[in-house]
């Protein structure tokens, strides 16, 4: 590409999740078809939000005030407290209108492959938290992969100490799932995780 700033942007935008070079490449030619309604502004919003966007400082979410939005908020339970891997999963789970107490963002799990231990997750801030805050109720919400058990795992042990009760999401068949198209794996842990129905 002859333009160094289009084929800068095309670079940039090919690095976000879920887009790759033919695909950043439409986007970037519909956003300069649409500079007025869409590129300006966009670049306004990205700047702003590079400028002050910021992670909080006691659950790791981000926002633009430290603490978060969902810390002060008065109305929640700070008695339960949901450990995620990542700010994505948090507003996932608040998208679902389901959780109304505290959370905590690790940062990641464990992965000694990658070289990723306990000291680069958030992991001691979060003992702090239950100590601290009185926490009766811990709810490890972690993807239901190796890394992701793994760090459960280990999460549990770090809380076996302290009186609060550990508790994880539920793995299995989800909501309108067809028992034909999940994997062995989903099955064998529905079978596991099975409840009365009477």
């Amino acid at each position: 590409m002859a333009n160094s700033e289009i084929d800068q942007l095309v670079q940039l935008m090919s690095k976000i999740p879920g887009l790759g070079a033919r695909s950043a490449r439409r986007a970037a030619l519909h956003l300069i078809k649409n500079r007025e309604t869409l590129l300006v502004p966009l670049g306004n919003a990205m700047s702003s939000a590079a400028e002050h966007v910021k992670s909080c400082s006691v659950c790791g979410n981000l926002d633009t005030s430290d603490p978060c939005a969902i810390c002060l908020d008065g109305s929640r339970d700070i008695t339960t407290i949901c450990v995620v891997e990542d700010v994505s999963d948090l507003w996932a789970l608040e998208r679902a209108g389901a959780f109304n107490g505290q959370y905590h963002v690790l940062g990641g799990t464990l992965s000694p492959l990658d070289g990723v231990g306990p000291e680069e997750l958030r992991v001691e801030e979060l003992l702090e938290r239950v100590q601290a805050d009185n926490v009766q109720e811990v709810i490890i919400a972690l993807n239901a992969t190796v890394d992701g058990q793994t760090t459960a795992h280990y999460l549990t042990d770090r809380l076996e100490e302290n009186p609060a009760k550990v508790s994880h999401l539920a793995h299995g068949v989800p909501v309108g799932g067809e028992l034909d198209y999940l994997d062995d794996g989903t099955l064998a842990t529905a079978l596991k995780s099975r409840r009365s129905l009477t």
